[in-house]
């Protein structure tokens, strides 16, 4: 399998040199920063305050973009509150923030509805961190397990009750399954990651899973639920036999993932078969040559692919008030799609830098945002 990386294509872009005397617009509760290595930007230096708001999946990446492009623009702050995907999209849909973080792009009306602040175009999606959804599970003396779709719905839907079920069994031939009560756990807050994992999950097991995906957990299922990507994990880590979807960059410690049967094969979770699969994505239909959103291919049967993957975006507006806010969101956003911020994602993150086809069009979709005419 060849493991992409991203290409040189994506030039960092000449910013305006000056003073900006930006001010936050929207929540002050920014995420702390963690060193990003040294990570440097080319180009005139920036200064100001940009503000952000949405999916929390991304916050390792999210601690060495800020680093990295705080250190190269010694004036520059970015402050990012990540209060979920739906949270950012209504944040950029409603002015209180610069940009959004989200697991989704933007829906038909979602997109109608920036046009009040973006201006006639709206705005657009900017594909920034690719990863996997680890379905993460709490059992103790075993941290890899073999699942299908169907059987994943199964769990998450309650139709199985404990680990030694005979579906669970028959995959996993050779395994000693517990007689544990199986807990599933999913999101209480609007998330993009849910929206991406029940979107896999009707797409590839729609006799099991009957609802539409969607960024809320179905009311009408049972199970426990926590706030943001820190809380499912903690909860599952918390309590055996627990299990939940989470970005693969917060699971860790003790807790297993699933292989996933893509095809007559179970695929390992990894960034590089996250990639694999959205390299079996194609363009969202209507819209603008600058918007980069995706669509996802659940049921690919590419070799190597691991199809519960996640695609996160910056939206961002296609033009803006004025020249410093554009000098601004240009830098930041050409530094986390160049080949140095992927690097810097990947190595905090475990993501999958953008091929060198999608970082091309990162590129072009920033530079051309603009001042308001």
């Amino acid at each position: 399998m060849k493991a992409l990386r991203f290409g040189r294509h994506a030039a960092i872009a000449v910013i305006a040199a000056g003073a900006l005397a930006l001010t936050a617009c929207g929540s002050d509760n920014a995420t702390g920063t963690a060193p990003a290595g040294g990570q440097t930007s080319a180009g005139p230096k920036v200064t100001g305050t940009l503000t952000g708001i949405g999916a929390s999946s991304t916050g390792a990446a999210m601690d060495a973009w800020k680093a990295g492009f705080a250190s190269a623009n010694q004036g520059a702050t970015v402050q990012y509150s990540p209060d979920g995907s739906g949270a950012g999209r209504k944040a950029i849909i409603d002015g209180s923030a610069q940009f959004a973080g989200s697991d989704a792009y933007l829906k038909d009306e979602e997109l109608e509805s920036s046009k009040a602040v973006c201006g006639p175009d709206g705005a657009i999606n900017i594909p920034v961190y690719i990863s996997p959804i680890a379905v993460a599970f709490n059992l103790p003396g075993i941290t890899d397990l073999k699942l299908d779709a169907a059987t994943v719905a199964k769990i998450f839907r309650g139709e199985i009750a404990n680990w030694n079920d005979p579906a669970i069994a028959a995959l996993n031939e050779g395994v000693t399954l517990p007689d544990l009560k199986v807990t599933p756990v999913n999101r209480s807050d609007d998330s993009g990651t849910t929206t991406n994992f029940t979107d896999y999950l009707a797409s590839a097991a729609p006799e099991v899973w009957t609802d539409k995906s969607a960024g809320v957990w179905p009311a009408t299922l049972q199970g426990e639920n926590a706030k943001g990507t820190s809380g499912v994990v903690k909860t599952v880590t918390d309590t055996p036999g627990a299990v939940t979807y989470a970005d693969d960059s917060a699971v860790g410690g003790t807790l297993g993932t699933a292989s996933i049967k893509v095809g007559e094969e179970f695929v390992k979770i990894s960034a590089e078969a996250a990639a694999k699969a959205v390299e079996a994505g194609t363009p969202v239909e209507g819209r603008a040559s600058t918007d980069v959103a995706i669509k996802l291919d659940r049921k690919t049967t590419a070799a190597g692919a691991y199809p519960v993957v996640l695609v996160s975006y910056h939206v961002v507006c296609s033009a803006y008030d004025n020249q410093e806010t554009v000098d601004l969101v240009k830098a930041f956003e050409n530094y986390v799609v160049s080949e140095e911020g992927q690097q810097a994602a990947a190595d905090s993150a475990k993501s999958a830098p953008l091929s060198p086809a999608l970082a091309e069009k990162a590129a072009a979709a920033v530079e051309s945002i603009k001042v308001k005419s």
